[in-house]
């Protein structure tokens, strides 16, 4: 691996906020665990930037649609992609963010979900779980 590849995938955790806040139990599991959050970390913004990539993209395709009044078969594709993704995040975030405290629920959604074969991940974010 080269050293800008070994760069890339460094993230560097600053874990004074919770020492400083009396949280030091909390900073003690993550110095522990510092590889798997860093790899979760990683994955996550990886599928932040794709997602935000692939919005761009579909933006193209939508407006090249407007435009022409015809998409070509892999652009139609990518589009139901991302529509049904979008159905996803506004499906699970919405209701979450609207019920106070609710938003401690979504990780058993997803797994309980994910147990019944119901795929909840956004495209971007799927092999990564």
């Amino acid at each position: 691996m080269s050293q800008k590849e070994e760069n890339k995938n460094k993230l560097i955790i600053d874990l004074s906020v919770f020492e400083a806040d009396n949280k030091k139990e909390f900073s003690q599991i993550i110095i522990k665990n510092k590889k798997k959050v860093t790899k979760v970390l990683i994955d996550f913004f990886d599928g932040l930037k794709n997602e935000a990539t692939d919005s761009r993209e579909t933006s193209r395709i939508i407006y090249k649609f407007i435009l022409e009044q015809k998409i070509t078969k892999a652009e139609e594709k990518q589009l139901k992609t991302k529509v049904a993704d979008m159905f996803k995040i506004i499906g699970v975030g919405v209701p979450f963010m609207i019920i106070p405290g609710a938003s401690i629920l979504i990780p058993f959604l997803l797994k309980i979900a994910e147990k019944n074969g119901i795929d909840l991940y956004p495209s971007n974010f799927n092999g990564k779980k």
